[in-house]
């Protein structure tokens, strides 16, 4: 469904509408703006817990995920499922039927008992997961960058080249790399091919740059505060896109 509306919008920016505000009311209000505002130049939406949990998700399905729908753009739900398994795919299940398009989830947990439910549930319901391979916060090396040794092969490997290979190896949705990690990008791109599309949070406030970003690898890039903190949402985001497509000279 993401790879669809790339295509027709000629956009590869998810809008991570991750707004914070204490009065839910006026988050509500807020959010189905801004996404008004960018939809023309967006492909697709992410929802963290920042949202969810002060809305509650009856109220985030009737509204923010309802007008999503109404404008033709799929959502993912930033939720990076980590338990075992009968905890996972009764997430799974509930963000499924709120009208999330896709959950995202982490690798750590592993397949037997842990991610397996979560992937059979998706392909039954025509739903994606997304792993989670390398994060965009300073701290993220500690764990997705630490060498380990591969039980299959004995070499030793960056944790996150494990993730890669697992995403390829459980025909994953797309992997989640870091925009401000092109390094990573570029590793995990040669692990996964055409065969995974990666997913890059990060751009702008992060430091990521969505151009090199893109060239190292990158297929969709995940943007958050530099649009919905941006005075002028829709700007920033019509800004970005063109920054991504110059007009031939």
């Amino acid at each position: 469904m993401m790879r669809k509306s790339r295509v027709e919008r000629e956009s590869n920016i998810i809008l991570a509408l991750d707004v914070i505000d204490d009065n839910v009311e006026r988050m509500v209000t807020r959010c189905l703006d801004i996404l008004e505002e960018v939809a023309p130049f967006i492909c697709g939406l992410k929802l963290n817990r920042q949202v969810l949990l002060p809305l509650g998700l009856t109220r985030t399905r009737e509204t923010i995920l309802k007008r999503a729908r109404e404008l033709n753009l799929p959502s993912i739900m930033d939720c990076k499922v980590n338990d075992v398994g009968h905890t996972n795919v009764e997430i799974a299940r509930r963000y499924f039927e709120s009208g999330f398009d896709a959950i995202t989830a982490s690798p750590f947990v592993g397949w037997l008992d842990g991610l397996s439910p979560v992937f059979e549930l998706a392909r039954r319901d025509g739903r994606g997961v997304v792993l989670v391979v390398y994060m965009s916060h300073r701290g993220a090396d500690e764990g997705y960058g630490q060498t380990v040794v591969d039980e299959k092969t004995g070499k030793h490997l960056k944790q996150f080249e494990v993730f890669a290979q697992r995403a390829v190896d459980w025909s994953a949705d797309g992997a989640v790399v870091a925009a401000n990690s092109p390094d990573k990008i570029r590793m995990v791109k040669s692990i996964l091919g055409s065969a995974v599309p990666i997913y890059s949070p990060g751009v702008g406030v992060q430091g990521g740059d969505a151009l090199t970003a893109l060239r190292h690898g990158a297929d969709y890039l995940i943007v958050g505060r530099s649009i919905f903190g941006s005075t002028n949402p829709r700007e920033a985001a019509r800004g970005m896109l063109r920054s991504l497509n110059p007009p031939a000279s």
